[in-house]
């Protein structure tokens, strides 16, 4: 807590100077490099306009330009040049005095009809990805209600994704689990991007609470919902990229904020030591103490975790260009006797204290090859480490979770868990532009990836929830966990190997095709796999297309399920075959209207067939389909938002005699409504509201006493059918206010964010409490923040 102090002190003695001492200045300026999107070659001649003003430019032989005299403030420009699509970018804060840099990718337009001109925003409209495709920028996640500037969090709203909402940031895309997502990082791919999974081992349902990437880290994300070419692989589910923000050229500008969680600092400007190099500096800690005590919640523990992130990009020579990202997170959890004392139900009785640390590492070298072409080569190495000791509390309480007994028993450490994946790995990726109307992208992946688990129960546990089938002994009426069903001792390594290829072609500029094909080979499932991608688009206007996407999808066993299992159980990879149909209109450049219909067929899946151990198979099948409908307004002037409507649903087979059940993620409607209006220069106010039919739950019985002891009664909860019952309706309306001012140089905005504003119980899973035989819901009510976020 000094420790804390001493820094808040240092930030505000900052900050006060660069106020007292900095030029008193309303301008800035604006500068950049246009260049293609396909090729990276400069563009010259392209027109740059200050929207708003009369101020216009042109990219010099470079692609350089810069505007001066720019007001400070929040700005937008467009991008125009013949036989490109326009493009806006809408996210632009100018300082006093300072200059934002930028590099703009212009996509080359896939139709030109009637000299209509076609606009974009930043990463929209690209034929390659024409279906399930959606992009945000870094100002629209800052603004996003209820995110706190998650990423994952502004995703949430967006149609097909499932969101836990309240603690929870992970997202479950149309009907599959939070872990069969493509996450890359700045073309580095990541396994591990959440805080605080929601037990305390591996594989919650629910995902993490927070991810990596503090607010204003990411400068852009594309997200598609399904139908993503052969680039990409392994996961089966949706893509996600995330570009982490390039230091500024011209000067040095630092941003951050305060909030009842913590501090986050970013540093953007031009490295003092190397030549060409730019940097961003990233450091976050949030720790939960105060909050939990403001709003009563005590009982939950004490979470603390914290991310560094360090980018350098250096312009090697006019073709080469090098970028440096290094990402450090560790996070810590415990929870211990106090906090079960400060459970006045006796709900949670395991006393969890946990490190965790993701480490990320990676170059990546951009080359141009020729004018047409250009070549990637990424080298990364990535790590997890988790090292997990488990007590438990055993009060002597009554049916009513009365303590019979003042002093609760407990012991400390009844298991043990150190788990380690690590991975080194290289990509190459090449792009040549054939001709305007055909373009290939290929490419080779090869990884090392070494995984270590030792997990020891050290006494016999008991569950209170089981199934018939999971007891070895009938007779009793609850589960005991025996040490021989989920101690693991596991040290192995695997070589990975892909390589993909993709075809894009434009046919007499109506229709668009992308033919794609993709090979996997997986060392710890020893498979070799072969997966083809299709999709495209029929231009019915510049404003109107229809789209298409197919494709099969070969998904790799969680690792830590890998690391499980004993030498003699190998668990296959998952496959997925996806069929989309889509529709998408243009009213404005601003404005998108999209739906989407989708079917899956599932095969190989991972399951569980006995509760309560580690072992698994790959018995189980099923099927999905749904509905996906959109309206997206994008940030320009004062108003942006979007509403959505999905259907999902999401059949599951374990084939384990129970039969077909509803899935986890299978939530029939969901509905999303978000709006973000400037009312003035200072007042910015946004509202999201969320409903989702409830998750499924299992049927069930309650037996009283069945450990035949009136001195330690015990209830437990016999499940009878699986998933036939839902949790109830998931509905929040989370809210935000900014205020922003000037003081001298600086930009300031205090802001208020708060989640589950009626403070209505969320309920992501249906937990039992054994003493009183009574459910309970594992989720968060009302959970607000607030703060200072600042620039200069």
């Amino acid at each position: 807590m000094l420790l804390k102090s001493r820094i808040y002190i240092l930030l505000l003695l900052t900050l006060i100077s660069q106020c007292l001492y900095g030029q008193q200045t309303d301008f800035g300026s604006i500068k950049g490099r246009i260049i293609d999107k396909e090729n990276k070659q400069p563009i010259s001649g392209a027109l740059i306009i200050l929207n708003n003003t009369q101020i216009a430019i042109n990219s010099d032989s470079l692609g350089n330009f810069k505007i001066e005299k720019v007001k400070s403030g929040n700005q937008t420009i467009e991008i125009r040049l013949i036989g490109y699509e326009t493009q806006v970018i809408n996210d632009l804060n100018v300082l006093p005095n300072k200059s934002n840099y930028l590099e703009i990718n212009l996509q080359e337009a896939s139709i030109i009809l009637k000299g209509a001109e076609i606009r974009a925003f930043k990463y929209e409209n690209n034929r390659v990805t024409p279906i399930s495709s959606y992009s945000f920028s870094r100002e629209e996640i800052a603004l996003n209600p209820g995110s706190q500037g998650d990423i994952f969090r502004a995703i949430g709203m967006l149609p097909g994704v499932s969101s836990s909402g309240g603690i929870y940031s992970a997202i479950a895309v149309r009907g599959q689990g939070v872990r069969d997502n493509v996450y890359m990082v700045d073309d580095i791919p990541l396994t591990e991007v959440g805080h605080l999974e929601g037990n305390s081992f591996f594989n919650d349902p629910n995902g993490g609470r927070f991810s990596i990437f503090a607010p204003r880290v990411i400068d852009n994300a594309q997200f598609q919902g399904g139908g993503f070419g052969p680039e990409y692989g392994r996961r089966s589910a949706s893509y996600l990229g995330l570009g982490i923000k390039e230091g500024n050229n011209e000067n040095s500008i630092i941003d951050g904020q305060v909030d009842l969680l913590g501090i986050t600092l970013n540093y953007d400007g031009p490295s003092k030591i190397l030549k060409n190099t730019n940097i961003f500096f990233s450091a976050r800690y949030q720790n939960f103490y105060g909050l939990v005590n403001l709003i009563g919640l005590k009982d939950i523990g004490l979470p603390i975790y914290g991310d560094v992130i360090l980018k350098t990009t250096t312009q090697l020579n006019p073709k080469n260009k090098l970028s440096f990202l290094a990402i450090v997170s560790p996070e810590s959890y415990v929870r211990d006797i106090d906090n079960v004392y400060a459970d006045k139900k006796i709900n949670l009785l395991y006393l969890p204290n946990f490190k965790r640390n993701k480490l990320v590492f990676g170059l990546n070298l951009r080359t141009l090859t020729s004018n047409k072409s250009y070549w990637k080569n990424i080298l990364y190495f990535t790590s997890y480490t988790s090292n997990v000791k488990v007590g438990k509390a055993y009060p002597e309480a009554d049916t009513l979770g009365n303590l019979k007994n003042p002093v609760i028993s407990y012991n400390e450490s009844i298991q043990t868990q150190n788990y380690a994946e690590t991975k080194f790995g290289y990509r190459s990726l090449f792009n040549l532009t054939i001709n305007k109307n055909q373009k290939l992208a290929a490419g080779i992946e090869m990884d090392l990836l070494n995984l270590s688990n030792e997990r020891t129960l050290k006494s016999n546990d008991t569950n209170f929830v089981y199934r018939p089938a999971d007891l070895i002994n009938p007779t009793l009426i609850y589960q005991p966990i025996y040490p021989q069903f989920v101690n693991a001792n596991f040290t192995n390594s695997s070589i990975n190997i892909s390589g993909f290829a993709n075809n894009s072609i434009l046919f007499s500029k109506k229709i668009s095709l992308n033919i794609g094909i993709r090979y996997d080979f997986t060392g710890f499932t020893n498979q070799h796999v072969v997966s083809p991608r299709l999709s495209g688009s029929y231009f019915i206007n510049e404003k109107n297309s229809i789209n298409f996407g197919y494709g099969i999808y070969f998904q790799d066993p969680v690792y830590s399920d890998i690391a499980d299992q004993p030498k003699n159980n190998k668990l296959k990879m998952e496959e997925v075959t996806q069929f989309i149909l889509g529709y998408r209109r243009y009213f404005s450049p601003d404005l998108k209207f999209t739906i989407e219909t989708w079917y899956k067929n599932f095969d190989n899946l991972v399951v569980t067939p006995v509760n309560g151990t580690v072992f698994k198979n790959n018995n189980g099948t099923g099927w999905g389909k749904g509905l996906d409908v959109n309206l997206t307004k994008r940030l320009v002037k004062k108003i942006h938002g979007q509403i959505g409507y999905s259907y999902i649903e999401i059949k599951r087979n374990d084939n384990d005699g129970i039969g077909e059940y509803d899935f986890a993620f299978s939530q029939p409607h969901q509905f999303n409504f978000m709006l973000s209006y400037k009312a003035t220069k200072h007042w910015l106010f946004s509202m999201k509201y969320r409903y989702a039919t409830g998750k499924p739950k299992d049927n069930y019985i309650i037996h009283r006493n069945v450990l035949n002891s009136n001195d330690y009664l015990r209830y437990s909860k016999e499940l009878i059918g699986r998933n036939e019952l839902r949790l109830p309706d998931f509905t929040s309306l989370d809210l935000r206010a900014n205020y922003n001012f000037k003081f001298k140089t600086s930009t300031m905005t205090i802001f208020i964010d708060i989640v589950n504003v009626f403070n209505k119980q969320i309920a992501n899973s249906e937990n039992f409490n054994a003493i009183t035989g009574q459910n309970y819901y594992d989720g968060l009510a009302i959970f607000p923040t607030g703060g200072m976020k600042f620039e200069f």
